[in-house]
């Protein structure tokens, strides 16, 4: 009996472990994003307009934190979801609560944002949403005491002291989307240049921008109609 007893102790040990750790999971299966967006409209004008959302979010798996991002469309007042979830990255100091996103925190914003202009390094784009070339004086001002701040300019013309060259030396900016936060108005120091990009690696935070692999982002790239008024849903726990 006693040598019985060494041997269902551990375990039930183990078990009672395993159980512990479950509860203290989330487990992506469980979330399903399309009544997760569907929710959003029970709040009156967030997303009237929309029949398209990317929905970027964290989850937790046994303690690992990941962003993941997935295409929803909408159809006969219902949303369902298209493809995904699709491996992501964020900010490296992870989401701000709403609201609370400012310049060089290092935190992606959240919220609900319009998708509206594709930018890159080519004269064209495998997208129908309206394009825009990134050629070496293009820059996006990030210094907020320019009058300039949070927009697209040329070298030259603006006397901003800081800003980011948008035809980069990599290709992280060979395929772009333009997130339309702090654009309209514009709030000084709230923070500028979110973007949806192609990421450095999925190890590889960025400074507040969506990254994704270049394969993915062609893909939402492709699956982008302006037609649809597309949105991006970003850190829903903080909203």
């Amino acid at each position: 009996m006693k040598h019985a007893r060494n041997i269902v102790l551990p375990g039930l040990f183990v078990l009672a472990s395993i159980a512990l750790l479950m509860g203290g999971c989330s487990f992506p299966h469980a979330f399903t994003a399309a009544d997760t967006v569907a929710s959003l409209t029970s709040q009156p004008h967030r997303l009237d307009n929309t029949s398209q959302v990317l929905l970027a979010r964290e989850e937790t798996f046994f303690f690992v934190r990941r962003i993941k991002v997935y295409a929803l469309e909408k159809h006969d007042s219902a949303w369902r979801q298209v493809f995904g979830p699709i491996e992501a990255v964020i900010g490296r100091n992870g989401f701000a609560p709403a609201g609370e996103k400012r310049e060089g925190d290092g935190r992606s914003p959240s919220g609900i944002f319009p998708l509206k202009l594709v930018f890159g390094y080519g004269e064209t784009s495998p997208t129908r949403m309206p394009y825009r070339q990134a050629r070496e004086e293009d820059l996006w001002v990030d210094d907020p005491e320019s009058p300039d701040y949070n927009r697209w300019v040329e070298r030259g013309v603006t006397a901003a002291a800081s800003f980011e060259r948008l035809r980069r030396d990599d290709d992280l900016y060979k395929y772009g989307i333009v997130i339309g936060y702090n654009t309209d108005p514009v709030v000084k120091g709230h923070g500028s240049a979110i973007f949806l990009h192609v990421w450095r690696g999925r190890h590889s935070p960025t400074a507040g921008c969506v990254a994704v692999s270049e394969d993915d982002l062609l893909r939402i790239l492709a699956w982008l109609d302006p037609a649809a008024h597309p949105m991006i849903v970003m850190g829903m726990d903080h909203f």
